[in-house]
């Protein structure tokens, strides 16, 4: 083996001597080669190996692999070439003679026929460019019979057999050059049945409607290998969504499961490292490092992109990149997998017979391990014992110790509730996934379970029902019980949001998907920063719009349910959830405006020099939103002439074009769509309301700001934030709303409009229960309506976000050091309200406890009592700017 120093080839060109005889074999016959090795010029000899010329297509091939496998082989013996650049080269040589086989093939029919219209999809170790020294290939032949050159003849589906058969045999036969590569097309769809080369579109068939799992799984290092490799790159995109499922696909556990018991079954060899074990198919071989990484990547490499990666070490590198597997494992497997890749070559080097087998007698096994570099075979042994241990029992792990172990036995029926048991039998019968006979049994490992959740349950019957819906959803509830096996805590907590958090529970009923969010290794941090939430938004790989919008629907549910189970789960402040929720929502609106931006475009094509420019108001615009928050949007336009047209197919006036495209965004943002709704889109407080356009210029706003608008509006303003458009444009705006927010008042006009409005406000909104803090006197509407007065009569603290208004006002002497604290207060209940008690009222026991504990508090009373204590502290502060006192004991 190599010593990682410098390349020691006296040694390795005598134990291809003494141990190789096909090695032995090529050196007699490329002496040119042989020469350039013992002087150490690999480089040089290996591109004079590829470097053959001959008239004779198959002929050349054979005399380059030998070469090739020379060079590779003494130059990887000696430590010069390391396996990775073995694999590449072999598989690279496998893409020529591929491309150049199909070439010839078309020449020999067709002698002026470009090689369109046919290719070579690899798979396997060849589509992962990791082909070892004496591997077979194993392409898939597609045709695309209306570019396949042919003559005028022939018929598009026999000509393409014709050809598969001509390169079959240029490459396999045995000749006095040797072969080239032995080519296995029993990969290919309905192989028993079907020709050696099949049409795209008979492909595609196959794969959307009677595909197998491990056809599915053989996909993952498909290429595009030879002939006409576009159209082989479009097939492969097409046929995406078949191998990359975009949910999270637990069923690849049972279906890997399957097969490795299949392969354990139909294995006939030793089990543990010895004379005559398989390194490729034995346990804790080759084959069970690429499982554990495939797997992995069925499961979630729908959602994350960056797991496609079709070389196991690299699959294995991303998944730990991930935090899906730990980086140990990663490592562990991939020196695993290298080092039984080696032994595999070895192998195959003495006699270039593709082989996995080490050999049955103690001299043959001795032979192999001296060509590696080792004392004897026992040495041999004892490194493999120490390598497949290591990887069989993580894949081992990943699998179950015992793949036919059942589900711990329930308690017993009679220790169930009798309503609940009879509701049990009823899911039984009528849900469609809980029909076979293992899903029952998981099923009746968690009742006491989920009998104990529903009793806590504020509404019980609610939750069995929501229960019920997720089951009901399910195709089967396998890949849900196989889900919660394999990750203990989620049961619990899956129960906690259906008995605890009624909005999450019913978006969870919508979309049994959004589990998936659970699962990803980030699933409790918070979102990251508005522009990394937007990137992942925009990352679709469809262009279609709707798949767009789809995409945007299915990052925005998935993220505000994360963020709604890290509330109840008390893992992060309810103040910095709310400002997550606000970055996703951020992100969205880029997102979704770009791309209805973009699709408008298409059609009406752009205003010269113009571009759309979008405000948030209210908690948007303040930085922080809670679960049931609408979107408050005023939609303005920044340059572009009044009355000059669009430049596009369907052009239209400046007003009616941002008009119709501002109408265009709040669609994108809110009609539902495959993937369910968005936001609600509240535009309402754009200059006149409903009753004016919906979206005017920057100028039509700052005039409308100055001379028109109602103290109301100017308070909607303290709390507004330029989102979306040009830098230069939401600087603009944002000057526009400063010089608004500074202009001089009167201060007994301002105090009279704004106890006037809080006035109004309170006949016709009443609170709903002692958690609407929002609505009570002495709440967060009184707070707010008391910081906007102040920041409009003084002109301090003049920031969107309350809490960095409040504590401008505080530092000018404005408000007492401790209102800040009490608005947090407040504003901490109504986040956590909007999840655990929706409706404002007294919620049930289970959910006071997650609302004590995301709160801050010891439990429920506490929560109450802090409630109190923060109105009593704003209406303290009411009374002195505005000389009210506020009933703040009354709901």
């Amino acid at each position: 083996m190599g010593s990682g120093t410098s390349p020691d080839w006296d040694y390795a060109l005598a134990r291809v001597r003494a141990h190789s005889p096909f090695l032995t074999l090529a050196l007699q016959r490329l002496p040119d080669l042989a020469a350039m090795l013992a002087e150490g010029r690999a480089d040089e000899a290996l591109a004079s190996a590829l470097a053959v010329t001959d008239s004779d297509t198959a002929r050349a091939l054979r005399r380059e692999r030998l070469g090739l496998a020379l060079v590779l082989g003494v130059g990887d013996l000696a430590g010069h070439f390391p396996l990775g650049r073995v694999i590449g080269e072999l598989s690279a040589l496998a893409d020529r003679a591929l491309d150049r086989a199909i070439a010839a093939a078309i020449a020999r029919r067709v002698p002026d026929g470009e090689p369109q219209g046919f290719t070579a999809i690899a798979l396997g170790k060849h589509g992962a460019g990791e082909l070892n020294y004496s591997s077979d290939i194993d392409p898939i032949l597609l045709y695309d019979p209306d570019t396949l050159p042919r003559r005028a003849g022939d018929d598009p589906g026999e000509a393409a057999q014709r050809y598969a058969r001509w390169l079959v045999e240029m490459l396999s036969q045995q000749t006095a050059d040797g072969y080239v590569f032995r080519v296995d097309l029993r990969l290919r769809p309905a192989s028993e049945v079907s020709p050696l080369a099949i049409s795209f579109g008979a492909a595609m068939t196959h794969y959307e409607s009677s595909a197998l799992a491990w056809e599915r799984a053989a996909y993952i290092r498909a290429r595009a290998a030879g002939g006409d490799v576009a159209a082989g790159e479009r097939f492969l995109e097409q046929l995406r969504p078949f191998v990359w499922r975009r949910n999270l696909d637990f069923t690849a556990i049972e279906e890997i499961r399957r097969l490795t018991s299949r392969i354990r079954r139909a294995y006939r060899g030793p089990t543990e490292p010895g004379p005559g074990f398989d390194v490729k198919r034995g346990r804790g071989g080759i084959r069970e490092v690429e499982f554990f990484a495939q797997t992995h990547q069925l499961i979630y490499g729908g959602r994350l992109p960056s797991l496609r990666q079709k070389g196991t070490r690299a699959a294995l590198d991303a998944l730990a990149a991930e935090g899906i597997i730990a980086a140990e494992d990663a490592r562990v497997l991939g020196d695993a997998y290298d080092r039984l890749r080696v032994v595999e070559h070895r192998l195959q080097m003495v006699a270039d017979r593709q082989t996995h087998s080490l050999p049955d007698t103690v001299e043959a096994l001795d032979n192999v391990a001296r060509l590696d570099g080792l004392a004897d075979g026992a040495a041999l042994l004892a490194d493999l014992r120490a390598v497949c241990g290591a990887v069989a029992a993580r894949y081992d792990e990943l699998l179950g110790d015992d793949a036919d172990a059942h589900p711990a036995p329930a308690r017993a029926a009679a220790e169930l509730p009798d309503a609940f048991a009879a509701r049990v039998e009823g899911w039984k019968d009528n849900i469609r996934a809980l029909r076979g006979a293992e899903a029952r049994l998981a099923l009746d490992a968690i009742l006491p379970d989920l009998a104990e959740a529903f009793a806590g349950a504020s509404d019980p019957e609610r939750a069995m029902v929501r229960w019920e819906t997720l089951l009901a959803r399910l195709p089967t509830a396998i890949n849900l019980f196989r889900l919660f096996e394999q990750r203990p805590g989620l049961l619990g907590q899956v129960l906690r949001i259906i008995t605890l958090a009624p909005p999450l529970a019913d978006a969870l009923a919508r979309r049994v998907e959004l589990l998936d969010a659970l699962i990803d290794s980030t699933a409790l941090d918070l979102p990251g920063e508005v522009a990394e939430l937007a990137a992942r938004m925009a990352a679709c790989e469809d262009r279609d719009y709707e798949k767009r919008l789809d995409h945007i629907r299915q990052v925005v549910g998935d993220a505000r349910f994360a963020l709604g189970v890290q509330l109840i789960e008390g893992r992060h402040d309810p103040l910095a959830i709310a400002e997550g929720l606000c970055r996703v929502a951020e992100a969205a609106l880029q997102v979704g405006a770009d791309a209805a931006v973009e699709e408008f475009a298409a059609k009406h094509g752009r205003i010269a020099g113009g571009e759309l420019v979008v405000l948030g108001l209210g908690r948007l615009g303040g930085g922080a939103l809670t679960h049931a928050s609408d979107l408050d949007l005023v939609y303005l336009f920044a340059g572009g002439e009044i009355g000059s047209e669009s430049d596009g197919p369907r052009p239209l006036t400046t007003s009616l074009y941002f008009n119709r495209l501002a109408t265009r965004v709040t669609a994108a943002l809110s009609v539902p769509t495959a993937e369910g709704a968005l936001y609600e889109v509240d535009t309402r407080l754009r200059p006149q309301g409903n009753q004016g356009p919906l979206a005017v210029s920057l100028a039509s706003f700052a005039q409308y700001q100055r001379e028109d608008a109602w103290t109301w509006e100017h308070m909607a303003l303290c709390r507004a934030r330029p989102l979306y458009g040009s830098a230069k444009a939401r600087a603009e705006l944002a000057g526009i709303i400063r010089q608004v927010l500074e202009t001089p008042r009167d201060p007994a006009k301002l105090k009279a409009d704004v106890l006037a409005m809080r006035s109004e406000m309170a006949r016709h909104k009443h609170p709903k229960g002692p958690l609407d803090v929002k609505l009570l006197r002495g709440g967060l509407v009184d707070c707010e309506f008391l910081v906007h007065y102040l920041q409009l009569r003084e002109h301090k603290g003049l920031a969107p976000g309350v809490e960095v208004a409040i504590a401008g006002l505080t530092e000018a002497g404005l408000l007492p050091e401790d209102f800040g604290a009490h608005f947090s207060t407040l504003a901490r209940v109504l986040i956590s309200a909007r999840l655990l008690a929706p409706d404002g009222k007294e919620p049930p026991a289970a959910a006071r406890i997650a609302l004590a504990r995301a709160c801050g508090q010891a439990d429920y009373s506490g929560v109450l009592a802090a409630i109190a204590t923060a109105r009593q502290a704003i209406a303290a502060a009411w009374a002195v700017h505005f000389g009210e006192t506020l009933e703040v004991d009354q709901a």
